[in-house]
C-alpha cells in the first residue's frame, strides 16, 4: 500500500474544499428530490484520476455499484459518502490490484433491471431503510441469482434493529453469522490482525486522543455478519459500528486518518471483499 502515499499531498487541499461543498449540496431539498426520483447530479471527480476503458471490451470491468433505497429519515441517505468513496475505490483498484474497473461507478434503483446485470452492489446507511415487498422479493431474487450485496455504516442497536426487520423482508428464513476474525475474507489478500472499525474522519478526530473509534456508546464492538445460501456461497456482508466508506471518501482530507484508517484499514478490507466475492 505504499503507493497510496504518493497522491495524498497533492490532493489533500482540494479534497477539503470539494468535500464540502458536496455535502452542502447534498443537503439541498432540490437535490434531494433529484436523487430520490430522477438521475443522479454529476459531481465533479475531485481530483480523482479517470482512464479510458478497453475499446473492444469496455464492459469486461468491475462497476461499483451503489444501491439507491428509500428511508425513514432522510431520502438521500443511500448517498452517504457518494461520489467519492465510489471513485476512490475504482481507482485504487485500478492502481493497485490487476482488477480492471470503471472509472465512474453507477446508481442503480432496486427496481430497475439493470441491477441484475451487476454482480456487486453496496448500500449504505441503512439504518432507517425502508424497503416494499415488492423491492424485497427482487433483492431475493437478486441474490439467490448470484448477485453480492455489501451493506456499510450503521451504529448501534436501533439502527442494527431497523435493518434486521428490513433483512428479514428478504430473507425471512435465513439468518445473518457474525464472521470470525479467521474467515478468509479477513486475510485472502491483506492480511488483517482484527476486525476494522472505521469511524468517520470528524469521530475519528474527536477520539483520537483517547484511542476510541467506535461513534456511539451502544456500538464499541464492530461486527461483520454474512449471509449465506445453501451451497454455502456469501451473498451479503453487513459491516456494522464500522464505516468503511469514509475511509475511501476521505484519504484526502487527513494524512493521519489516511495512515490510521484508510491504509490499514478500509482499503485492504474493501479489496478482501471484492476479492473473496470474485473467487466463491
Amino acid at each position: 500500500m505504499k503507493q497510496l502515499g504518493a497522491w495524498l499531498d497533492r490532493r489533500r487541499a482540494a479534497f477539503a474544499v470539494a468535500a464540502s461543498l458536496a455535502l452542502l449540496l447534498i443537503a439541498g431539498d432540490e437535490l434531494t428530490a433529484q436523487r430520490r426520483f430522477g438521475r443522479v447530479p454529476q459531481f465533479d471527480r475531485n481530483g480523482v484520476p479517470t482512464w479510458e476503458l478497453d475499446p473492444e471490451m469496455p464492459d469486461d470491468v468491475f462497476t461499483f455499484v451503489r444501491l439507491r433505497y428509500d428511508s425513514s429519515y432522510r431520502s438521500y441517505k443511500w448517498a452517504t459518502d457518494y461520489p467519492d468513496a465510489d471513485l476512490n475505490l475504482s481507482y485504487r483498484l485500478q492502481q493497485l490490484t490487476s482488477m480492471r474497473s470503471h472509472p465512474d461507478g453507477k446508481v442503480v434503483d432496486i427496481l430497475d433491471p439493470a441491477l441484475f446485470d451487476n454482480p456487486f452492489t453496496y448500500m449504505i446507511e441503512p439504518g432507517d431503510i425502508i424497503l416494499s415487498d415488492e423491492e424485497a422479493a427482487v433483492l431475493r431474487r437478486y441474490l439467490l441469482s448470484g448477485g453480492f450485496l455489501m451493506v456499510d455504516d450503521f451504529w448501534g442497536e436501533e439502527e442494527w434493529d431497523n435493518f434486521h426487520f428490513a433483512f428479514k423482508q428478504i430473507f425471512p428464513d435465513r439468518e445473518l453469522k457474525e464472521l470470525p476474525a479467521e474467515h478468509p475474507v479477513f486475510h485472502c489478500v491483506y492480511d488483517l490482525k482484527e476486525k476494522p472499525q472505521v469511524p468517520s474522519i470528524g469521530m475519528a478526530q474527536a477520539g483520537r486522543s483517547q484511542g476510541i473509534t467506535y461513534e456511539r456508546r451502544d456500538a464499541e464492538e464492530p461486527h461483520y455478519k454474512a449471509c449465506f445460501d445453501d451451497k454455502g456461497r456469501m451473498m451479503m456482508i453487513v459491516c456494522h459500528n464500522t464505516d468503511l466508506g469514509d475511509g475511501w471518501e476521505r484519504e484526502g482530507e487527513d494524512e493521519w486518518y489516511f495512515r490510521e484508517f484508510s491504509e490499514k484499514k478500509s482499503y485492504p478490507l474493501g479489496i478482501n471483499i471484492l476479492f473473496y466475492q470474485f473467487t466463491h
